[in-house]
């Protein structure tokens, strides 16, 4: 399949994450004229606000039009994928066609001189736990001769998330204080987490919503998911292991959650689809309201991640980051249209710009575990780092790097861009 080009030069070069084919949407801080809804394009930010006011859009859906002129991007997702699929394809023409350069081009934003901002409004905030290759490594942890819980295979686990402290990428991340207890300790005691981990895990953003009561049919569910994104689920680890039973996760988790700022939609990840997880014989298969032909047969995403580290240290010797693992979404147990149907099979009204994560991604082999809980073993094994440093579990000044692409034989590669953060030290208290 030919590849298409833009006239926008950095948009064809092999490495970028986002060609013409791409087109993620995000918020942004313009330079001179204040917050705004724009898409990636190359190194560059095409003013959303700008091309709607120029009447580039002239002839879309009045409805679309307006969604474009917006501080954030979720009006435009409460309008559904046909409605972002219509401007995605009004973009890709312009941005092709060399007679548009001259009204297009001075509506352009370098990256680098935008700052960045969460995509949405983001009401609400569930966090999922779909890797089966997570949940047992974790589980072996914990509780050796029982890792898997009975439920697993039968139901997408999650939990309710803190939306308010969902953060943009580049965000500092401030080491939290919490309730802690040693296996030696007669009782716990309080002060900065000494286990600081990460999560790789991807984010989908909701986009149409239900009406509360009306649960979302697994044949409809991807028509309510908008887009994609990076997102780490920053956890510590001995805070969590001492709070988690009987409720499950709380002050451990929602003291921060990074997401990367451009979403990539569902249209742009199209070639890139393949058939869901494949279970072990003697697997359940899915409850009915949780299987469909479509879901069985392209529910997975050919995405592969990557956790990157750079210390306080690399930093100061200006040297590179260090990769820690590899993983690929299509590894989940669970796919996201079967985890947006469980969520709303109850009933819950799931509504525009609500965030879903995934869970930690790790895959079956030890260079693919998605964060240092299981990396090391709960910290009875050291991470050995290339300048030789070591890590059981994060320190202060240790910056966090995660980078996701799509890849496939004819078509351009299709990137997430990155979702980073750096852990300062906690406050005192």
């Amino acid at each position: 399949m030919a590849v298409i080009r833009s006239w926008v030069e950095s948009a064809n070069e092999g490495r970028t994450d986002f060609p013409l084919s791409n087109l993620p949407l995000g918020a942004f801080r313009h330079p001179d004229e204040g917050d705004r809804i724009g898409v990636a394009i190359g190194n560059q930010i095409l003013d959303l606000y700008a091309a709607a006011q120029a009447g580039l859009l002239s002839g879309l859906d009045k409805r679309i039009i307006e969604s474009c002129q917006h501080l954030w991007v979720d009006a435009l997702m409460a309008l559904g994928r046909e409605a972002s699929r219509t401007l995605r394809e009004r973009l890709m023409e312009l941005l092709s066609d060399e007679s548009s350069r001259s009204r297009i081009e001075p509506l352009l934003v370098r990256q680098s001189n935008a700052e960045m901002l969460l995509p949405t409004r983001i009401g609400d905030y569930t966090d999922f736990y779909a890797s089966v290759y997570h949940a047992t490594n974790v589980g072996r942890l914990f509780r050796p001769d029982n890792p898997l819980l009975p439920n697993y295979k039968y139901v997408p686990i999650g939990y309710h998330g803190r939306a308010s402290s969902i953060v943009v990428s580049g965000t500092e991340i401030q080491r939290p204080c919490g309730q802690t207890k040693a296996q030696d300790a007669a009782a716990p005691s309080f002060g900065p987490s000494r286990s600081l981990d990460y999560e790789l895990e991807v984010g989908f953003f909701v986009g149409r919503e239900n009406v509360l009561g009306q649960p979302i049919p697994i044949a409809e569910a991807e028509s309510h998911i908008f887009g994609l994104c990076l997102l780490n689920d920053w956890s510590a680890r001995d805070i969590q292991a001492w709070e988690y039973q009987p409720l499950g996760p709380f002050l451990a988790k929602n003291f921060a959650t990074t997401i990367s700022p451009w979403v990539v939609t569902l249209d742009a990840l199209e070639p890139f689809r393949v058939p869901a997880f494949e279970r072990q014989e003697g697997d359940p298969q899915p409850m009915p309201y949780l299987s469909a032909d479509e879901d069985r047969a392209r529910g997975g995403i050919d995405l592969k991640l990557e956790v990157w580290l750079r210390t306080k240290q690399m930093r100061a010797e200006n040297a590179e980051p260090a990769r820690l693992s590899r993983g690929n979404l299509r590894d989940l147990y669970w796919t996201p249209a079967q985890m947006l149907t469980h969520h709303a099979s109850n009933g819950c009204n799931l509504q525009p710009g609500d965030l879903l994560g995934t869970g930690t991604v790790s895959g079956r082999s030890a260079d693919s575990l998605g964060c240092l809980l299981e990396i090391t073993r709960r910290g009875a094994e050291l991470l050995q780092l290339p300048n030789g440093e070591t890590r059981k579990f994060l320190e202060d000044g240790d910056e966090v790097i995660f980078r996701g692409c799509c890849e496939r034989e004819g078509y351009a590669r299709i990137g997430f861009g990155e979702c980073r953060g750096v852990v300062k030290a906690a406050k005192n208290s």
